[in-house]
């Protein structure tokens, strides 16, 4: 399977010039969340990310994998599948005893949550390379590597007596390195070529200006919208000329209902010096045509859209006005009945 490498990064990763390059690693990973919230209410969930994609979850009831894609399989066989379920249902019943027993050891403060995350990245040069982490509240404090836990930091309270404990799990160690090993850079290359058409598709961005609130006196925010765009990497900047304003300030790229990316583009400007300005759009999809946004452009958009809105008004207020005067004119109607 590792021939599949370089024809997908040629791909998965979009490469260009050097202002639009897009390397970026691919990974897969498995994440274990645990939350703590007193001596015997704990919380618990796995999932698995393919990058931005989540492509498995776990049933917490009956322990099994749920496949969120049709290719989400890869080449794992059943046995290979009924292993990883039956390793992680384990896992997580003895690391929620292990931290419940020992919380007060480690200092471990409720309310708290503990988060293992395993997998494995391939990089633009072609080399997988695999981890496995845990972290305490959100920092990391252990990794796997060869065969064994290392302290992350220098922690004596906490990172090495769960480095000493962990160590003694010979055997969960051992099938932790097999999966670290083989499993998963034979799993990512899988799913990668599986998932190669969802993956590979291009989808190609909507862009659009728009003014934000007021940032002060004199000053005006520019805002440049970009949605519905498929892979992920993407290059959007305020220009005037060639020249890219350094104040640009992007938002992070957001998920759409239906996989595709979405970010905003801002731009604090002097109110008199908006003339020249404009958004570039850079995007795997367009082919090498980039989408330019001029301000000017949309300020007479806006214009005529006024325009539209109250020409109609003005002959409709004139129209009745119009009516009402006939109105007022014309005679009155006869009565129906005699007068007496």
């Amino acid at each position: 399977m590792l021939f599949l490498q370089i024809p997908l990064l040629a791909v998965l990763l979009t490469a260009g010039d050097k202002e639009d390059a897009f390397q970026e690693e691919i990974s897969f990973k498995i994440i274990y969340s645990s939350s703590f919230y007193n001596h015997s209410w704990v919380k618990s969930g796995y999932s698995g990310w393919l990058g931005d994609l989540q492509t498995h979850r776990w049933d917490t009831n009956s322990g099994r994998i749920i496949f969120l894609r049709p290719w989400s399989k890869g080449n794992l066989r059943k046995e290979e599948i009924k292993e990883l379920e039956e390793f992680n249902r384990a896992l997580s019943i003895e690391l929620q005893i292990e931290l419940q027993r020992r919380a007060s050891q480690w200092q471990l403060k409720y309310p708290f949550e503990v988060q293992l995350t395993a997998g494995c990245e391939l990089h633009p040069g072609g080399a997988i390379v695999a981890f496995y982490r845990f972290a305490y509240q959100g920092s990391e404090l252990l990794h796997f590597q060869n065969s064994s836990w290392w302290p992350s930091v220098q922690d004596e309270i906490r990172a090495q007596p769960m480095r000493r404990r962990f160590n003694q799990y010979h055997v969960a160690n051992k099938i932790i390195q097999r999966m670290l090993s083989d499993t998963c850079p034979r799993f990512l290359l899988s799913i990668l070529d599986a998932g190669k058409a969802d993956l590979q598709r291009q989808v190609k961005p909507e862009a659009w200006l728009s003014t934000g609130s007021n940032p002060g006196p004199g000053r005006q925010m520019l805002v440049c919208h970009v949605s519905g765009f498929h892979p992920k990497p993407i290059w959007v900047k305020w220009m005037r000329g060639e020249q890219v304003q350094q104040d640009t300030q992007q938002s992070g790229i957001l998920p759409n209902a239906d996989g595709t990316w979405y970010l905003q583009v801002f731009l604090d400007v002097e109110a008199t010096e908006t003339s020249g300005l404009y958004c570039r759009v850079r995007h795997s999809s367009l082919g090498g045509q980039n989408i330019h946004l001029y301000l000017e452009h949309h300020q007479g958009s806006v214009g005529w859209i006024i325009l539209a809105v109250m020409v109609p008004l003005v002959l409709l207020t004139a129209l009745a006005f119009w009516l009402r005067k006939r109105w007022s004119h014309c005679e009155r109607p006869a009565n129906l009945l005699p007068l007496e």
